[in-house]
């Protein structure tokens, strides 16, 4: 497939790009440059409709990654930059390439999420559709808006979307140092992070670029964490959906 990555030149696009350039065609839209080198370009932003259009031409699929501002889900800290910036990509910008995406055809895709659209005090996560979104961030609140908008496309729009709810994300060396040393003193007073492996992040990514061929209409968020004894998670929806479970932690052992 060739595959859209919208805001592939962030962080979690840095990330998983290596892992699905082995499978797929990939092309990033972004303001500024990806790091890595074989995939094509569109300079842009998301909340541009011209930049939106050439990036969306002749893709199969498309894995929206962007976010500004990104805040945990046990804060309520925001300015006027922060509030300005979440609206504007998380929910203006996704609102738009969405429909443009289905006006022009492209109606499969995954849109990455974030556990911090839940209030991250609790100690357990029984099911994504247990759990209310009910963070206290403008990041999360946003995210979650873009849960809705999401839901919206697959609802009236005859899209497939899976949401990723990803938590704590990590190129593999930083994943390596804080399994061995979890991070106790979070700024935000939080617990500390189950914290998700690259190549874990790509297979997810990877599972659900798969699963939104099948069928139509649909949307479904999913929880994505490092957390294999699912002390904190019941990540049974992704193994069940995407056939996935954290698989990154075996890797280190071997």
């Amino acid at each position: 497939m060739k595959v859209l990555l919208a805001g592939g030149a962030g962080m979690v696009g840095t990330f998983i790009t290596p892992y699905l350039k082995e499978h797929h065609e990939l092309r990033v839209l972004d303001l500024a440059q990806p790091q890595h080198d074989g995939v094509e370009f569109v300079q842009g932003s998301v909340t541009d409709p011209e930049a939106i259009a050439k990036a969306i031409d002749g893709v199969d699929a498309f894995i929206w990654l962007v976010m500004l501002s990104p805040q945990g889900g046990s804060v309520t800290d925001q300015d006027l930059k922060v509030i300005r910036q979440n609206y504007d990509v998380n929910c203006l910008g996704l609102h738009t390439f969405l429909w443009l995406a289905q006006g022009a055809g492209l109606t499969r895709g995954v849109y990455t999420s974030s556990m911090s659209v839940h209030y991250r005090g609790r100690d357990y996560y029984r099911s994504e559709e247990e759990i209310p979104l009910d963070t206290p961030s403008a990041y999360g609140l946003s995210k979650g808006f873009g849960e809705a908008i999401c839901r919206y496309f697959a609802s009236w729009f005859d899209m497939n979307i899976i949401a990723l709810r990803i938590t704590g994300p990590r190129k593999r060396e930083d994943y390596i140092e804080e399994r061995q040393r979890p991070i106790g003193d979070r700024p935000d007073g939080s617990k500390p992070l189950f914290v998700t492996d690259e190549a874990d992040l790509a297979r997810a990514y990877l599972a659900a670029l798969e699963t939104v061929q099948v069928g139509h209409g649909r949307f479904d968020p999913v929880f994505i964490a490092g957390d294999e004894d699912e002390k904190e998670h019941n990540l049974s929806k992704a193994r069940r959906l995407l056939g996935w479970t954290p698989q990154s932690h075996l890797e280190l052992e071997v």
